[in-house]
């Protein structure tokens, strides 16, 4: 038997997975042409029928997420991140008039909180004050036990983790992720900072979209972090690519962008993250889902266990794989809100908490000069954090299909809600805006 050069091999398997991309949008549209009885019907029969099956070809697509976004460690593989110790108790003392809130939602429509939640493909609310949870919903089924993914609001987690190592003195904010990670140089993070990392002001040339198929980003990032379907690319060996797993991507793949200085632009890009779980293992010596228990987990309170999904290597995915119940979700809001403390202890230090707002005039300038955002509510993006007013504190984590951690220190609340838009990027999504301005809305409430 001839067997093929192995560099030969890796250029027809690129070729042919570039030639599958027409096809698999075809089939990506077809998937979404679910009828109004068969959204019903998604994985609730034994066995399910072909049309409500959900695959890890289209546990993205609507109305297939709103089934695995809560059930994500069916299409997904996952770890396991332990809780311990005592279950925080949470008081039920529902304020109804929130419920009935009334505001202009995006589409200058007059409507109560309730029902924006409602028809925008909420599938989980929370709103917590204190040790009070005020406002609970659940949609779609899920439900106060229900597990579902973060997708990028795992960022601020992994950002809030890697203050305690700034803490502890083992790294700088001025080092370049190279100083501690030897793979990565000669690629684009070199020449940057961890606080540009942090900022998604890296300057490399890597572009992050969910639309176009032919991307960098869908033929090789997405398939080495295993959260998207190409034919074939769940198979592939170590040996067969240079790309196998996230780490592989970031060192052999990710060059600088010429054109720009690091700190000159803000460019969204969910490397950066994958950069910062890197550090934080390397440093710490420790797999980052072990980090992740020791140091915030295990410490919370949490009711249950979190997982987070895994590369094709098996490796924790710090840019998207968080996945909690919502009420976990919003006791690490309130450990945020609370400065870093959990009752008397302190878990994140409290400078690394504040520094989150502490924001420049660059800052700002440089969401503004971003042509996605221009036009959004954020007014920058620091430490893996979306702010809004780092007056009040108000800022959150955010993640694609509608995930949300908000936090308002001046209302002394958090408010997480967890979705299955159909839209992945919040900017360009319909309904991802008027349930900020909702939340928004209930933190003013709650804030007289």
């Amino acid at each position: 038997m001839t067997t093929l050069p192995s560099k030969f091999c890796k250029t027809l398997l690129q070729i042919s997975s570039v030639l599958v991309i027409a096809a698999s949008a075809n089939i990506l549209a077809s998937d979404k042409n679910v009828s109004t009885s068969d959204k019903a019907a998604i994985m609730q029969s034994t066995p399910p029928t072909t049309a409500g099956q959900v695959t890890f070809h289209n546990y993205r697509d609507y109305p297939y997420s709103q089934w695995s976004f809560h059930n994500i460690g069916g299409p997904m593989h996952v770890l396991s991140i332990p809780r311990a110790g005592p279950v925080r108790l949470l008081n039920n003392k529902p304020r109804q008039e929130l419920a009935e809130l009334k505001l202009n939602d995006h589409h200058e429509q007059l409507k109560d909180v309730e029902t924006i939640f409602a028809e925008n493909d909420t599938d989980a609310l929370v709103v917590l004050r204190g040790d009070d949870i005020v406002l609970e919903r659940y949609y779609n089924g899920m439900n106060r036990h229900s597990q579902h993914i973060w997708f990028s609001a795992t960022k601020s987690l992994v950002s809030t983790a890697f203050g305690i190592l700034v803490e502890q003195g083992k790294v700088k904010l001025s080092d370049s992720p190279a100083d501690h990670i030897p793979e990565l140089k000669g690629s684009g993070f070199e020449r940057t900072t961890i606080q540009n990392i942090l900022n998604h002001s890296s300057a490399i040339d890597f572009h992050e979209t969910y639309t176009d198929l032919s991307s960098d980003f869908f033929t090789r990032y997405a398939p080495a972090m295993n959260m998207a379907w190409l034919p074939g690319a769940q198979d592939v060996r170590p040996t067969e690519t240079d790309t196998f797993g996230i780490h592989d991507f970031l060192s052999n793949f990710i060059r600088p962008d010429t054109a720009l200085e690091p700190g000159d632009a803000f460019d969204y890009n969910s490397s950066n993250a994958d950069v910062l779980g890197w550090l934080i293992s390397r440093i710490s010596g420790m797999p980052l889902q072990d980090f992740l228990h020791q140091h915030i987990w295990s410490k919370l309170g949490a009711e249950h266990d979190a997982l987070i999904v895994v590369d094709r290597a098996l490796m924790p995915i710090a840019t998207g794989g968080m996945t909690t119940s919502a009420r976990d979700a919003a006791l690490f809001g309130q450990m945020i809100l609370n400065r870093g403390r959990v009752d008397n202890q302190q878990i994140i230090p409290g400078s690394w908490v504040d520094a989150t707002l502490n924001i420049s005039p660059k800052d700002k300038q440089k969401m503004q000069a971003n042509k996605k955002y221009k036009h959004t509510s954020w007014i920058a993006y620091h430490n893996m954090w979306w702010l809004l007013d780092e007056t009040k504190g108000e800022y959150a984590a955010v993640g694609i299909h509608g995930q949300v951690i908000y936090i308002n220190r001046s209302a002394d609340i958090v408010v997480v809600f967890m979705s299955s838009q159909a839209v992945a990027s919040a900017a360009k999504s319909p309904k991802f805006p008027s349930k900020l301005l909702a939340a928004q809305a209930i933190a003013k409430h709650l804030s007289r």
